[in-house]
């Protein structure tokens, strides 16, 4: 059951979300909300008026998504490795090409008009969104689970061998920085610090990384890792994944959500967890805030962690911030 503080979004997906985001700032509507979908669906929501805008139906599983410029257009990759373009005003569908293998990763960079796609074939490609072609590729040391761009058009990109290299959307010639993932197990999800400084990353072992860009002795010796989203179930310390996490825009404080059902909202700068949210009822499988902070949208959808079993209907909510949810204390 939701909250006073929140409420969820009518005509939800019927299969499982792979990823929520909102308009950016500078949209035609703020207000609207992408959900991609292994339903093959990719959903467009007004989050203000709890309405369905529109449903583009897609030929595979959508497993992710992202809004291009000024909110007109989105964007949407599928498990076939198809990349699709939807017109939010006119209602048009076009596929722009794809990869090999299924695109996990959608992303748009407004300085330079670039969607970016990751994908399990090990490669990345950018896309010109005034043209809609492929202007280049660039072969990745792995297939791509994760993949965020930062607020100064650098490409982060985490792939299966639990590698992070760093792109300048740029000067693409050459990676910038080639690291291993200081968490032991595979990463399952990246997103930037909001001035653009650093990232945060989660893994499938219950475990969140706070890194820094700067390559410098003196700011590498700022990142570090710590334990979350465990559960003691009869005695035994129950480890679930890090499937979302989503940096509120004001604060430079994130969400994280877990396979435990769990939302917490945590200050990096101050190594302390400023709040958790209630159990929601099942993985929580995506994050996004809004263009200003004062929304959450929250994917509750059952992502796998303990095999196939009996779970409840998939459900996007929709959570009212405050200040006390997220400013650091």
């Amino acid at each position: 059951m939701s909250s006073p503080a929140e409420f969820q979004l009518a005509s939800p997906p019927s299969d499982g979300i792979s990823s929520v985001t909102f308009a950016p700032a500078g949209s035609l509507n703020t207000d609207m909300l992408l959900a991609s979908c292994w339903d093959s669906t990719l959903r467009l929501y007004n989050a203000a008026t709890n309405t369905l805008l529109a449903n583009f139906a897609h030929a595979s599983a959508v497993l992710d998504s992202t809004f291009g410029p000024e909110g007109r257009v989105c964007y949407s990759g599928a498990v076939d490795g198809s990349l699709s373009s939807c017109d939010i005003t006119t209602g048009a569908q076009s596929t722009l090409g794809g990869h090999a293998q299924g695109i996990r990763c959608v992303k748009f960079d407004p300085a330079t008009g670039l969607v970016v796609t990751g994908s399990w074939d090990e490669s990345v490609k950018l896309w010109d969104a005034r043209t809609a072609r492929c202007v280049s590729t660039h072969q990745q040391s792995a297939k791509v689970f994760a993949m965020a761009c930062t607020s100064d058009s650098k490409l982060i990109v985490g792939t299966a061998d639990r590698h992070i290299l760093i792109w300048d959307l740029r000067k693409m010639e050459s990676v910038l920085q080639r690291r291993e993932s200081s968490l032991k197990f595979q990463t399952r999800c990246i997103q930037p610090f909001s001035n653009g400084h650093g990232y945060v990353l989660g893994s499938i072992e219950g475990r969140i990384a706070v890194e820094y860009i700067d390559p410098s002795p003196a700011v590498q010796q700022k990142k570090y890792a710590f334990k979350c989203h465990r559960v003691p179930i009869n005695g035994v310390n129950t480890i679930y994944p890090v499937n979302s996490i989503s940096f509120h825009p004001l604060y430079n404080t994130f969400a994280s959500g877990g396979g435990d059902g769990i939302v917490s909202i945590w200050d990096g700068l101050n190594k302390r967890r400023i709040c958790q949210l209630r159990p929601y009822p099942t993985s929580i499988a995506s994050l996004a805030f809004n263009h200003d902070g004062s929304l959450l949208a929250i994917a509750s959808s059952y992502t796998f962690e303990e095999g196939e079993k009996d779970m409840p209907n998939d459900a996007i909510f929709i959570r009212r911030i405050t200040d006390a949810d997220v400013q650091p204390k």
